[in-house]
C-alpha cells in the first residue's frame, strides 16, 4: 500500500483526528463510502480496497478525476504557475467569464484549483453566491503547489476509487448490509460567526443537516454502518440522540486570527458498538 496524503488544504480537514476516527472504525466492513470528500485525509489513510467518494463541488470532483486519470498532464500544467499577486488574481478571476472559463480543459481547471488552494489566504476554499472563488491572495513567499511523488501515489490509489459528482445521497440506492459510510459535512455553526458552509454556491444549512440525519437512519435500517463528524452543539446532540455520541477535542488550524485557533469540542456519531 503506497503512502499518499491529501494534495490540497481543506478547512476542517481530518488529518489531525485520524487516530480518533481509526479507533472508531467498525471491526469489519465491506465497502467504504465517503461523501463530502474534501481533502480526503481519511480516504488516503485507509486506502480501502473498495472505496467510493462524492461531493457537490464540481471543481473538487474534477480535481480528483484529473489526479486519477491525467496526473502527468496535471503536473506539467502546475509547473507553469507563478507566485505573484497579479498572476493570482488573473487566475482567480477566470471564473468571472463563464464563456472563457468553460473553454478550459479539465486539466487546466484542476491545476487552477490546486494553485489557488496553495496560494490563497489560509488555504480556504470559498465561493460566493455565483459560484465564483473569492478568497484573497495569501502572500506566501515560497508556496509549494504540489509534491510530484505524492500526486503520483494518489493517482495510483485513485485508479480503483469510484468518484462521483453529487450530494451525500448519491449512493442511496446502492447501500448494502456491511457498508461503511464516513460523513464529514460542513459543521452546524456553534456561533453566528462560525457559519462557514460556502464550499458550493448552495451552502449547507439546517435542512441539509436534517436530510443527512434521515439518510443515516436509512443506512442503519439496511444494516450499514455510519460515522459522522460534526460540531458539539445542542442541535446536533439532539438530532443524534438515538445513536452513540463521542465527544472529542480537536485542534482548529484555520482561522483569520491566531487567537481563534486552538482546541475545540466536536462529536463523532456512530450506529454500532465498538469492537463488536
Amino acid at each position: 500500500m503506497a503512502n499518499c496524503t491529501p494534495f490540497i488544504k481543506w478547512a476542517g480537514g481530518k488529518r489531525r483526528v485520524i487516530p480518533e476516527l481509526e479507533k472508531r472504525l467498525p471491526k469489519k466492513f465491506n465497502r467504504y463510502f465517503e461523501p463530502f470528500i474534501g481533502g480526503g485525509a481519511f480516504l488516503f489513510y485507509l486506502q480501502h480496497h473498495t472505496s467510493s467518494i462524492s461531493d457537490m463541488n464540481g471543481e473538487l470532483i474534477n480535481l480528483y478525476l484529473t489526479v486519477r486519470d491525467s496526473v502527468d498532464e496535471l503536473i506539467a500544467d502546475l509547473e507553469l504557475h507563478e507566485n505573484s499577486s497579479d498572476y493570482f488574481y488573473n487566475i482567480r478571476n477566470l471564473d468571472r467569464d463563464l464563456n472563457s472559463y468553460n473553454q478550459l480543459s479539465n486539466v487546466e481547471r484542476a491545476s487552477r484549483f490546486i494553485y489557488l488552494n496553495k496560494s490563497c489566504f489560509n488555504g480556504l476554499y470559498r465561493v460566493n453566491s455565483k459560484g465564483q472563488f473569492n478568497v484573497p491572495f495569501g502572500k506566501y513567499k515560497k508556496p509549494i503547489y504540489f509534491d510530484r511523488e505524492n500526486l503520483e501515489r494518489c493517482s495510483q490509489f485513485l485508479q480503483k476509487v469510484d468518484i462521483r459528482l453529487g450530494d451525500f445521497t448519491v449512493f442511496r440506492d446502492e447501500v448494502q448490509k456491511g457498508d461503511f459510510f464516513y460523513f464529514d459535512p460542513p459543521y452546524f455553526p456553534v456561533t453566528e460567526t462560525s457559519n462557514f458552509t460556502s464550499y458550493t454556491k448552495d451552502g449547507f444549512g439546517l435542512d441539509e443537516q436534517k436530510r443527512l440525519l434521515e439518510f443515516a437512519k436509512e443506512i442503519d435500517s439496511k444494516g450499514g454502518y455510519f460515522l459522522i463528524s460534526n460540531s458539539y452543539s445542542p442541535e446536533i446532540l439532539e438530532f443524534y440522540r438515538d445513536f452513540y455520541i463521542d465527544i472529542i477535542e480537536v485542534g482548529r488550524a484555520i482561522n483569520s486570527k491566531g487567537s481563534g485557533r486552538g482546541r475545540v469540542k466536536e462529536i463523532l456519531v456512530r450506529n454500532y458498538h465498538l469492537n463488536s
